[in-house]
């Protein structure tokens, strides 16, 4: 892939099977998305990938990540442990440093998705940028301004090399 000059990439790996995540997703994306930062620095592209459609190449052409999945069992989402299982070992000494944030959309309290989820991108080296959200219960415009917030200060980190 080949990007414009000056310019960084967050690539967004989610998945959502009753739609809470997606406008998790959604509003994350809104904020990463907000044209004010690309004036702050370099342009942030946004991607948006489906976990199960996300590909190596993906991760390699990232600079940062936003992870979203809902809680399944008391785990992240099988697309998502798949999207792992896929890129990990290819990606494992080609992305180290590179942040990322997580987002779970929880019908518990969302412990078992977030301990699958931060051992893997530290095992790849990631950095945090902040702690994981994490949603109980129905979404509400709380929840949704929370993501976009969090969308936005990932991407305006990434703009001015603060990660």
């Amino acid at each position: 892939m080949s990007r414009r000059p000056n310019t960084r990439t967050l690539l967004v790996v989610w998945h959502s099977a009753s739609g809470g995540t997606r406008a998790l997703v959604e509003a994350a994306v809104d904020g990463a998305s907000d044209p004010a930062i690309d004036e702050i620095g370099a342009l942030v592209e946004v991607r948006m990938v489906e976990a199960l459609h996300a590909e190596v190449e993906d991760v390699l052409d990232a600079d940062g990540f936003l992870l979203a999945t809902p809680e399944n069992f008391g785990y992240m989402s099988g697309a998502l442990k798949v999207f792992f299982d896929r890129t990990y070992y290819p990606c494992l000494d080609h992305t180290r440093g590179k942040p990322y944030r997580l987002v779970v959309k929880a019908g518990g309290d969302g412990a078992g998705a977030v301990d699958a989820v931060v051992p893997l991108a530290a095992g790849l080296g990631w950095r945090p940028a902040g702690e994981p959200l994490v949603v109980k219960g129905e979404v509400n415009d709380g929840h949704t301004d929370a993501a976009r917030e969090l969308g936005g200060s990932l991407a305006a980190g990434l703009a001015l090399d603060l990660w």
